[in-house]
C-alpha cells in the first residue's frame, strides 16, 4: 500500500470504523466489568453481614486493619480490602478473598468471602469475549474496507475517466482544446472535441447517481453552448463574407477600369458605402450578444413610461418608412422598471421587422395593455407570415425563415435573438403569433410597477 492508499477515503473510513467498534467494545466491557465488580461487592458484603451476626470470623488479630472505607455503608465495618494469593503452578487455582474487618472484644475480626470461582468463570469469559471481539474486528474491518470501496468505485471510475479525458487533451491540439476547470471538484479539463464524453455510474445510492446526474447535465449544457458558439462563429463569418467579397469585387473593378466611368464608379461607391454600412451593423449586433453571452452587459434600471418609449419608437419609424401606417392603442400610461435604451431597442427591432415584411400601404399596430399585473407591448401587421415550421427556431441567431424574402429587405437574423434577450434581461417573456399570408404578432409581457 503505497502513501496515497493511506489517504483514501476507503481507508479513512475503514480506520474510523474500526476505531468506532473498538471504542464500543471498550465501553461494553468496562460496563460488564463494572456490574460484576458491584455484584461481587454486593456478594461480599451479603456474606461478611451475615457472618457478623454469627459472629464467626476467621481470624481475630490485634493488628490494625488494611484496607478502605466506604462512606455511607455498614458502620459496624471498619475496612474492607480484597486479598489475591497467586497460584504459580495454575493461575486457575488463584485466590481472591473478600476481606472486612470489624472490631471485636478490643480487638479486630476479620471476615472473609472467597469469591475465586465466580471471578475466574469471569476471568474466563472476558478472554472468551474479547477474542470475539477482535475476530469481529479483524474481520470486519476487512469487509468495512471492502464496502467502502464498492461504495466508492463509481467515484474512483469518475477520476478515471476525469484523468483519462484530461491525458487526452493534452495529448491533443492545443489549438482546439478547451480548458474546462472545477467540473465537479474532479474534472480539471475536457477536450472541446471530447465534451460527447458521459459519466456512467451503475449504482443504487442517490447520492453518486445525483452527481452523475449532475456532471452529465452540465457536460450536456456546456455541449450545446460549445455547439452553440460554434454555430455562431460559422454563421458570423458567413454573413461576413458576403459583404466583404461584395466590397472586395467592386474595389477590383473600379481598380480595373471603373475609375474613368462615372456610372460605374457611383455605383461601386454607392455598393460599397451600403455593405460597409450592413457589415457595422451586424458587428454592432455581434458585439451586443457576445457582451450578453459574457454577462458584462449592466442594466440601467430605472422606472419608465412604457406608452412614451413606444410613441418615440413609432415617430421615429413613421420618419424612415413614411408609406405605412402606424397606429398605437394604450389606454393609460404604463410603467416598468426597465433599461430605456434597451427596451428601445427592443421595440425598434419588432416595428423594423413588421415594417420589412409588410406591403407598403400595410398598418401596423402596437398595443399596450396591462392585465394582472403584467404589461403586454404587442406589435401586429398584416405581412407575409411566418411558416409553422419556422416558428421554433425565429429566435435562433441569424436565422431567417425566408433567404429569398432576406435578400430584399436585408437583415442578418441577429434581430429577434437581440429582443428576446433584452425582454428575458428584464424577467419578461416573448409570444410569437403568425400566419402566412395574413400577418404576424409579437407580444412581449413585462412586470408592471406596482
Amino acid at each position: 500500500m503505497n502513501n496515497k492508499d493511506n489517504f483514501s477515503i476507503a481507508n479513512k473510513i475503514s480506520r474510523r470504523h474500526f476505531t468506532e467498534t473498538l471504542s464500543h467494545f471498550i465501553v461494553i466491557n468496562i460496563i460488564l466489568l463494572i456490574f460484576f465488580s458491584i455484584a461481587v461487592v454486593s456478594a461480599g458484603e451479603n456474606f461478611t453481614e451475615s457472618r457478623i451476626s454469627e459472629k464467626e470470623y476467621s481470624e481475630l488479630s490485634s493488628v490494625k486493619p488494611s484496607g478502605v472505607k466506604i462512606p455511607f455503608a455498614n458502620n459496624e465495618i471498619l475496612k474492607r480490602t480484597i486479598l489475591y494469593g497467586r497460584d504459580s503452578a495454575n493461575w486457575w487455582n488463584s485466590t481472591l478473598i473478600y476481606r472486612v474487618w470489624t472490631s471485636h472484644d478490643d480487638n479486630y475480626a476479620a471476615y472473609d468471602y472467597d469469591f475465586s470461582k465466580p471471578t475466574m468463570l469471569a476471568a474466563k469469559f472476558f478472554i472468551v469475549l474479547i477474542v470475539i471481539e477482535l475476530f469481529m474486528l479483524l474481520s470486519g474491518l476487512g469487509k468495512s474496507r471492502r464496502m467502502t470501496r464498492d461504495a466508492l468505485r463509481p467515484l474512483a471510475e469518475l477520476t478515471e475517466t476525469a484523468q483519462s479525458i484530461n491525458k487526452q487533451t493534452r495529448k491533443g491540439d492545443v489549438r482546439s482544446a478547451a480548458q474546462l476547470r472545477d467540473l465537479a471538484g474532479k474534472l480539471d479539463s475536457i477536450n472541446a472535441q471530447r465534451l460527447e464524453t458521459r459519466i456512467s455510474i451503475d449504482s443504487p445510492q442517490n447520492e453518486l447517481s445525483g452527481l452523475a446526474e449532475a456532471i452529465n447535465g452540465m457536460l450536456d449544457r456546456i455541449n450545446e453552448s460549445y455547439n452553440s458558439q460554434v454555430r455562431f462563429v460559422s454563421d458570423a463569418s458567413h454573413e461576413l463574407r458576403t459583404p466583404i467579397a461584395v466590397i472586395q469585387g467592386y474595389a477590383n473593378m473600379l481598380d480595373r477600369w471603373g475609375k474613368n466611368d462615372e456610372k460605374v464608379l457611383q455605383e461601386s461607391i454607392q455598393t460599397i458605402k451600403s455593405e460597409a454600412q450592413n457589415m457595422k451593423v451586424l458587428v454592432e449586433q455581434l458585439l451586443f450578444l457576445a457582451r450578453g453571452d459574457n454577462d458584462s452587459m449592466r442594466l440601467n434600471i430605472e422606472t419608465i413610461n412604457i406608452c412614451a418609449i413606444a410613441s418615440e419608437v413609432i415617430h421615429e419609424t413613421e420618419m424612415i418608412a413614411p408609406s405605412h401606417m402606424i397606429s398605437l392603442k394604450a389606454d393609460e400610461d404604463i410603467y416598468i422598471h426597465g433599461d430605456t435604451q434597451l427596451i428601445k431597442q427592443a421595440l425598434r427591432i419588432l416595428m423594423d421587422n413588421s415594417i420589412k415584411y409588410s406591403p407598403e400601404k400595410e398598418s401596423v399596430q402596437v398595443t399596450i395593455s396591462i392585465e394582472d399585473n403584467k404589461v403586454k407591448i404587442s406589435v401586429s401587421d398584416n405581412g407575409i407570415g411566418i411558416p409553422p415550421k419556422d416558428l421554433p427556431y425565429i429566435f435562433d441567431r441569424f436565422f431567417r425563415a425566408d433567404d429569398s424574402r432576406t435578400r430584399k429587405t436585408g437583415g442578418s437574423g441577429l434581430g429577434l435573438s437581440i429582443a428576446k434577450w433584452i425582454i428575458e434581461r428584464h424577467g419578461g417573456s416573448v409570444e410569437v403569433v403568425s400566419r402566412e399570408d395574413i400577418g404576424t404578432r409579437i407580444t412581449l409581457t413585462l412586470d408592471a410597477v406596482k
